[in-house]
């Protein structure tokens, strides 16, 4: 059995660097994900930080510095209003903001580790709305003009699409994250109408481009909308946490086509004891028996996490 930690901004600590000095330089966020890898082996390796931050910032965002362990995060928004999106021009991945620069991290990697799977991070359309307009306009506009906001979430999710063609040229693949729709900031309903159609758009044409459909990762109590999530066509989704991981994982386990990851809660690698943790890990592993080629995971590793906790549960779940 295969235990797989999410590391983002953890990355920074395993090279004794900060959050904010990491995402900002290729060869950092390179020496970063290359170290993480080496402690935890863990698949995929998502090249990024700030991984929401990243596209919106290519839009116009802006992001200050961060001290410390502080993952940096957006303090001016572009937008408005939901139709203001429809005006933006999407960004090129090849020179605007940092997107290049996660781009050549990710092919070092590949470089580095060929036998690993790497996965450029890639923010899902409603995810990037909420940071360009803000969450509550995003939210109050899709209830008051729905038509608007389907189609501005159409227009990102073809910018994304674009992305995903400089990942296909560097012979990569992507994950896309969604976490900003997670339940139960909507409801199934407006997930359904709104979330669900341009980010089955989205997948269908990274799958085009990819040849692969790329993960989905959407945390929050995804019980409610699992088949929509098994419609966008992904191969590969979380179990996350907050949900009934029981039930989800009793309706999941005839998928053969679809991978999952049970996670934990990632807190408890910051904070411990082993005490803790261990009984989360046999109840995701015993999950995990549910469904062959299952992995045990967890959400995002904080940055002060204890190396040698997650490493203890790497040992832990690859002996079950």
């Amino acid at each position: 059995m295969e235990f797989a930690p999410a590391v983002y901004e953890h990355a920074a600590a395993c090279i004794g660097m900060t959050p904010w000095e990491v995402s900002r330089k290729a060869d950092l966020l390179f020496q970063a994900h290359a170290e993480a890898y080496r402690l935890y082996e863990q698949r995929p390796i998502v090249p990024g930080i700030d991984i929401y931050n990243v596209e919106a910032e290519a839009y116009g965002a802006r992001i200050e510095p961060a001290e410390g362990s502080v993952v940096p995060s957006i303090v001016q928004k572009p937008c408005e209003s939901m139709r203001d999106l429809l005006d933006l021009r999407h960004p090129d991945p090849v020179r605007a903001g940092r997107i290049p620069m996660v781009l050549e991290a990710a092919c070092r990697l590949k470089e580095e580790f060929p036998h690993a799977d790497v996965g450029v991070p890639l923010s899902g359309p409603f995810s990037l709305a909420s940071n360009l307009v803000g969450f509550d306009t995003l939210l109050s506009e899709a209830m008051t003009d729905p038509e608007t906001s389907l189609q501005a979430l159409f227009h990102l999710a073809e910018g994304q699409i674009a992305i995903c063609e400089a990942v296909a040229r560097a012979g990569l693949q992507t994950t896309l994250f969604e976490s900003g729709a997670a339940p139960p900031l909507l409801s199934p309903g407006l997930f359904r109408d709104l979330v669900f159609p341009p980010v089955r758009r989205l997948i269908e044409s990274a799958a085009a481009v990819l040849g692969d459909p790329p993960a989905f990762i959407i945390g929050g109590n995804t019980g409610p909308i699992l088949d929509a999530l098994l419609g966008t066509g992904t191969r590969y989704l979380i179990c996350p946490a907050e949900t009934n991981q029981a039930a989800f994982m009793e309706k999941i386990a005839s998928r053969s086509d679809v991978r999952v990851r049970v996670n934990i809660d990632p807190g408890v690698f910051a904070t411990g004891p082993w005490e803790r943790i261990l009984p989360a890990l046999e109840g995701a592993a015993a999950l995990a028996r549910m469904k062959p080629d299952t992995q045990v995971g967890s959400g995002v590793l904080p940055y002060e996490t204890d190396t040698e906790l997650v490493l203890k549960a790497r040992s832990h779940v690859a002996s079950l």
